[in-house]
């Protein structure tokens, strides 16, 4: 595509970003459809449009032509979406905008409303309040009432084992659950994630609780904006705090005990090999949800984002298996293929180019320039292995007015990944 042309669809799609984020208040415009209580078999034929109109379509979405590989066979998955996390094209996607019931894919949601809140030396002592209203079966990484925990130690029992309990502690610490869920609402319409309901903090199945492909990789894209959230969601194993309790000698000791990420790109799995490059997100599984997984990776200096929604297909590790081969046919395809539509960025940064202040100049306008040099790689600290992953933040918002369109840097947001260290 020549770069004129190409300049001027994106500029497009920026402005329709800008323009439906500016219409919140017409449900209608946006063609996102209430929540449902029970997943429907059939994606619908009228879905939102955010990103681009061809998202908004049923079944797959791809640009084929000359020099562009085909998609990957035995994709089984309900939605599923390949999109750039630099510069947030849409290379391929299926039933983007289906609203599917997330499991605990929406911990990447809970993670990046309230990651900031806290310092991670900041220690809490459980109550038993704090773990009430923690669903049956649901996966826990071993909080304990009584023992008191660190922001960080809780943190990565959200991350690798997709602790509810530490959720809910968490949740606690933030004035409950309700609102807690009501500030991750609150945060997914400002990420433009407009899909996405919470009614669970922790992904559990709930009446109305959903979010789509599209919405999970915008908010997995905003949450690899902070260090610490590439932190956690690259860490492959670490020890966790233990209970307290009497030795031998009646002396009162803590222990620990080793929890691994679930997350099998990154850990590995009997069928499934660690995939190159890999460095987070999160997966999850629930009854409603079936098996859901959103990633990063980079390759080539080329970092994409893949979420894979609910494989119809019931084998093993089948969620990463689709990811995988999803990963590898937008690694060939990258720099080929037309993308068919867009991430957008969050509201404030939407409505920021539209109106940039007076003093507003290229690289101004919500963040460094695009000549700026990248901020330091997150270091990962402890742990026995794959730590070594991580992600910075380079570049910003580049905002630019030329005769009346407004262009956002197409760096914005870039998540610059640090090769993966060779595994001991």
């Amino acid at each position: 595509m020549p770069a004129t042309e190409k300049t001027v669809r994106r500029s497009a799609l920026v402005a329709s970003a800008v323009l439906l984020s500016t219409a919140l208040t017409a449900p209608a415009a946006l063609a996102a459809p209430k929540p449902t209580t029970t997943p429907s078999a059939a994606p619908p034929a009228r879905t939102s449009i955010v990103g681009g109109e061809r998202l908004g379509r049923p079944g797959t979405q791809v640009n084929l032509a000359a020099g562009v590989p085909v998609l990957p066979k035995e994709l089984s998955a309900r939605s599923w979406i390949v999109a750039d996390a630099e510069s947030g094209d849409v290379l391929a996607a299926h039933n983007a905008h289906w609203r599917l019931a997330p499991a605990s894919t929406l911990k990447m949601l809970f993670a990046d409303t309230l990651l900031p809140k806290w310092p991670r030396t900041t220690t809490h002592r459980v109550e038993p309040s704090d773990l009430a209203g923690v669903g049956a079966g649901s996966s826990m990484v071993g909080v304990k009432e009584d023992e008191t925990y660190s922001v960080h130690d809780l943190w990565l029992g959200v991350f690798l084992r997709s602790g509810n309990d530490a959720v809910h502690v968490l949740s606690a610490m933030n004035g409950g659950v309700e609102k807690t869920v009501e500030e991750m609402n609150e945060h997914a319409e400002e990420l433009q994630a407009l899909d996405t309901h919470a009614v669970s903090p922790d992904g559990y199945d709930a009446p109305g609780q959903v979010s789509s492909a599209y919405d999970l990789t915008l908010i997995a894209r905003s949450g690899l904006q902070k260090k610490d959230f590439r932190e956690y969601c690259s860490t492959v194993r670490v020890q966790f705090p233990g209970e307290t309790k009497k030795n031998k000698k009646g002396k009162r000791v803590r222990g620990s005990f080793e929890i691994q990420n679930t997350n099998r790109l990154l850990s590995g799995d009997y069928d499934v090999p660690v995939y190159q490059g890999i460095a987070g997100v999160k997966n999850g599984n629930t009854t409603n949800a079936g098996a859901t997984f959103t990633g990063v990776a980079e390759r080539d200096g080329k970092v994409l984002l893949v979420t894979v929604m609910n494989p119809r297909k019931k084998e093993s590790n089948e969620v990463y298996k689709e990811t995988a081969r999803l990963f590898d046919w937008g690694f060939a395809a990258a720099g080929k293929v037309e993308p068919v539509g867009e991430l957008v960025p969050p509201r404030s940064v939407a409505q920021a180019t539209a109106a940039p202040g007076p003093s507003a100049s290229p690289g101004e306008a919500g963040g460094t320039g695009a000549g700026s040099k990248p901020v330091a790689s997150a270091h990962t600290g402890g742990g026995a292995d794959g730590m070594g992953v991580a992600l910075g933040i380079a570049g910003g918002v580049l905002v630019l007015l030329v005769g009346g369109a407004f262009l956002v840097n197409r760096r914005w947001p870039l998540p610059d990944l640090v090769r993966r260290r060779p595994r001991p």
